[in-house]
């Protein structure tokens, strides 16, 4: 989990201060340096319009972590919102459990396709369109714990003195949700950065004038012979955000379980 949350540290103050540490200008384009490799001039090589690379992949961490922190907070929201009253409130949870079964029944990254398709390319539509492929899964969680915690004595108690739902809600079952969330939005924060990426590279994410991993991935699928560097320090940024993000996951996991921690 340290090495992760090291990692995410480092990769998230780079892209925030990217503007301060990078030399060049992600959309400046000379030709006269098209395709070179990487150097001491061009860490990561510049692309067939000789922008720098790595000034592109920086810039385009920005967007793409914008994204998967955006979606994560809105699905984490809204997931638990809608599971609480589903969990809670048994006429309500019939309705709302057949609507999000609808949404979990299409292939993630086909109704993130269909969703884009109808709405446009940009970047508030990719966070919108995420958050709704998202927000199911963080529904039925939030709605098994529920499920467990509104038959605990302490919410019969409350119940039994009167106190409105909302209030239990919200001071006595949320809270105690708290650590499967936390680590479920882990992985949300993840799968948001490759559904971005994914959507990216098959030009229906964000708009190619604007660098994102996804997109400077498509982009260099075309020179893959003869500048492999174009693809290839993207797409490790990439890989190494997504792994470290995931470590995260994995030791609030082993952190916040009673179960583990008592085996260790």
């Amino acid at each position: 989990m340290a090495l992760g949350a090291v990692i995410l540290i480092v990769l998230s103050a780079a892209t925030l201060f990217a503007g301060q540490i990078d030399r060049y200008d992600p959309f400046e384009i000379t030709p006269r340096e098209r395709l070179l490799a990487p150097s001491t001039t061009h860490f990561f090589g510049t692309d067939n319009i000789g922008r720098d690379v790595y000034s592109r992949t920086i810039h385009g961490g920005r967007v793409s972590l914008w994204v998967g922190f955006a979606v994560t907070v809105l699905s984490v929201s809204a997931g638990m919102l809608i599971g609480l009253v589903s969990g809670y409130t048994r006429k309500a949870d019939m309705v709302i459990q057949r609507f999000m079964d609808a949404i979990m029944s299409f292939p993630t990254l086909l109704l993130a396709l269909a969703l884009i398709a109808m709405l446009g390319s940009s970047v508030t539509n990719v966070i919108i369109v995420i958050t709704v492929v998202d927000t199911p899964r963080m529904v039925r969680l939030v709605r098994a714990q529920v499920l467990s915690l509104r038959e605990q004595q302490y919410v019969e108690a409350a119940r039994a003195i009167g106190a409105p739902t909302p209030r239990i809600l919200l001071l006595h079952v949320a809270p105690n949700t708290f650590a499967p969330v936390m680590v479920q939005a882990t992985f949300i924060f993840a799968g948001a950065i490759l559904v971005e990426a994914g959507l990216s590279f098959l030009g229906l994410g964000i708009p190619p004038d604007q660098p994102s991993w996804g997109n400077i991935l498509a982009l260099g699928r075309n020179f893959i012979q003869i500048a492999v560097w174009i693809s290839f320090f993207p797409g490790l940024i990439l890989t190494i955000t997504v792994l470290a993000i995931n470590l995260v996951g994995d030791g609030l996991r082993d952190a916040l379980d009673p179960k583990l921690a008592r085996r260790q």
